[in-house]
């Protein structure tokens, strides 16, 4: 059966958009470490609303040796930090994320799920593990430990965009 492309599908969320559209059933702390993220990272989507890529906001990108048919050859990608996928109202941190000519994973997400003690299901032939209560600061810690802070430039323009937005509310 093929499915109908949902094109008015959002393809970039913030964090804060995210606890928006699936937060209904998460905890007030998780919500508020989910929101630490939002003024480093955003999340991207493909097809499914329900898989989401945690990139810095800046679209930073690294030199990567990591063309597999020739290791000499360096290339300039992205860093996703994580992915999360969301079922039934749960927030499950995903083994890996999308890696393709433009994005590569950060070593650090092995890392991370390796060390969550919740069960490991399939969703969408994924390997996840729920994000809960009791793993969320361990998450939100070691993805803020290697995505970086953004750059002064960056937060010139956002700055822009707030003395804006707040005229238009004090109007």
């Amino acid at each position: 059966m093929m499915m109908k492309k949902n094109y008015k599908m959002k393809r970039t969320i913030s964090m804060k958009q995210f606890v928006i559209e699936f937060g209904e059933g998460l905890s007030k702390h998780m919500k508020q470490r989910l929101l630490e993220l939002g003024e480093r990272c955003i999340l991207n989507r493909r097809d499914e609303s329900h898989i989401l890529d945690l990139r810095h906001v800046e679209h930073i990108k690294y030199e990567c040796s990591c063309s597999s048919e020739d290791e000499s050859a360096v290339s300039m990608k992205e860093y996703a930090f994580g992915q999360f996928v969301v079922q039934e109202g749960l927030v499950y941190f995903s083994q890996s994320s999308v890696e393709n000519d433009d994005i590569v994973q950060n070593s650090t997400i092995k890392g991370i799920y390796d060390a969550l003690d919740t069960e490991e299901i399939e969703i969408d032939e994924i390997k996840v593990k729920a994000v809960n209560d009791s793993n969320i600061d361990f998450i939100i810690d070691n993805i803020l430990k290697v995505c970086p802070p953004v750059s002064a430039e960056h937060m010139a323009i956002i700055a822009k965009y707030i003395m804006i937005d707040s005229r238009k509310a004090a109007k």
